[in-house]
């Protein structure tokens, strides 16, 4: 798909106006993303080998904001349209951008598959436990007691836990990030994109408008230490956190980081495209 005409300059800022509300995270998130991207760029990837996917939600318009190719797709489906992408190119480095409701609701099928299929794709959530784009109705991590227009007596059921889904569903690479921490968000995603394999990176984030009561958590946000865990340790930080406003603590940085072959890695065409830098045009040709 065609993108924005870009500022002058390798910025990757194009030159579409920003619709986020004044102090969204939204900004801060494509801000990490952006000088991500650039990092790599400089230790050697190429602008052009960039491609997204994004989902329907505040945080879709992203795509509009960042100057890589892509597809802005349908509700719940940045997940397999990204599949889709490194399929059809597996030279490309492909992030997807989602939200949570995006994810873990119209989209968790794809969610708990992408995790055991371990196809070689980034994937970003922007999760501030609410449907922002749609005036605020309660998502799968929505805290408890969560009152709305759709919920006036308060979410009764208990809110997903993402990160213990994903190291449960075979994730080769788990990590949460604060959106309001830029530098510690850009290198996780740098980490991201470098692994062979699904890697799943979500991102919390306040929403100025909706669901304020979980606002303002950076108190209770510490980092991991940067080293090797297994599955064990990893599931036991991942519970510390559980989505409601009473949790104590909300461990940041890689939960979980362990080498398996990617579903590029699987299937030996695939294989062999990203082994000669070929595409399925060369193939023809």
């Amino acid at each position: 798909m065609t993108k924005n005409p870009e500022k002058p300059g390798v910025s990757l800022r194009t030159i579409k106006h920003s619709t986020w509300c004044p102090g969204c995270p939204d900004h801060m998130i494509l801000e990490a993303s952006r000088r991500a991207i650039l990092s790599l760029i400089k230790q050697g990837y190429k602008k052009e080998n960039f491609a997204m996917s994004a989902g329907v939600g505040c945080h879709g318009k992203i795509f509009d904001y960042l100057n890589i190719s892509g597809i802005y797709g349908l509700h719940g489906r940045p997940i397999p349209t990204a599949i889709g992408i490194k399929l059809g190119n597996p030279n490309l480095n492909v992030i997807a951008f989602a939200g949570d409701g995006d994810t873990y609701s119209e989209g968790m099928a794809h969610f708990i598959h992408a995790c055991r299929f371990n196809p070689d794709i980034t994937l970003i959530v922007h999760d501030n436990q609410a449907f922002s784009l749609t005036t605020g109705q309660a998502t799968p991590t929505s805290q408890v007691g969560y009152k709305t227009k759709a919920e006036p007596l308060g979410e009764f059921n208990q809110p997903l836990n993402p990160i213990h889904l994903a190291l449960s569903a075979g994730a080769s690479f788990v990590a949460r990030c604060n959106a309001r921490d830029e530098t510690h968000t850009q290198k996780i995603i740098e980490r991201a994109i470098k692994h062979k394999g699904f890697s799943f990176v979500e991102v919390i984030q306040d929403c100025v408008v909706f669901n304020l009561e979980v606002n303002d958590r950076d108190n209770k946000m510490y980092k991991l230490l940067d080293k090797h865990r297994d599955m064990k340790m990893a599931l036991k930080f991942a519970q510390e956190f559980n989505y409601n406003k009473v949790s104590d603590k909300i461990p940041l940085g890689i939960f979980y980081q362990k080498h398996r072959n990617s579903l590029n890695e699987e299937w030996p065409i695939l294989n062999k495209l990203v082994k000669q830098k070929k595409t399925w045009k060369d193939l023809k040709k």
